[in-house]
């Protein structure tokens, strides 16, 4: 499997929890995070790579960065049927997809 079908794959599935989830604020991250550790054990795996799970969360915690604003937008609108659904699920997607960029990126520069 290649780091497009890893990340894509991934990537959906995190917007389908995000928009599943978007009326509970920070319901979904604890989802999302196991979502996005599993997706860079893969993406280790594909550029061979010795990672464990303890360090593919750590990786999640430091690529992702940008959680605190997907907080933000989901306190703000979340709640919001529809249109609630709608933001958290693209934001979930955006930051999944931009992590797993991050990763496939790193995983490069250590090979």
């Amino acid at each position: 499997m290649n780091a497009h079908i890893i990340i894509h794959s991934t990537t959906t599935a995190a917007a389908a929890v995000g928009a599943g989830m978007a009326q509970i604020p920070g319901s979904d991250a604890p989802v999302l995070a196991s979502l996005q550790a599993a997706m860079i054990l893969s993406l280790a795996d594909h550029y061979e790579v010795n990672l464990t799970q303890a360090a593919a969360a750590e990786l999640v915690l430091t690529f992702g960065a940008v959680y605190g604003g997907r907080s933000l937008s989901q306190v703000m609108v979340g709640w919001w049927p529809g249109v609630g659904n709608a933001i958290n699920a693209s934001t979930a997607a955006a930051i999944t997809e931009a992590v797993g960029w991050a990763a496939v990126e790193w995983f490069e520069d250590e090979n």
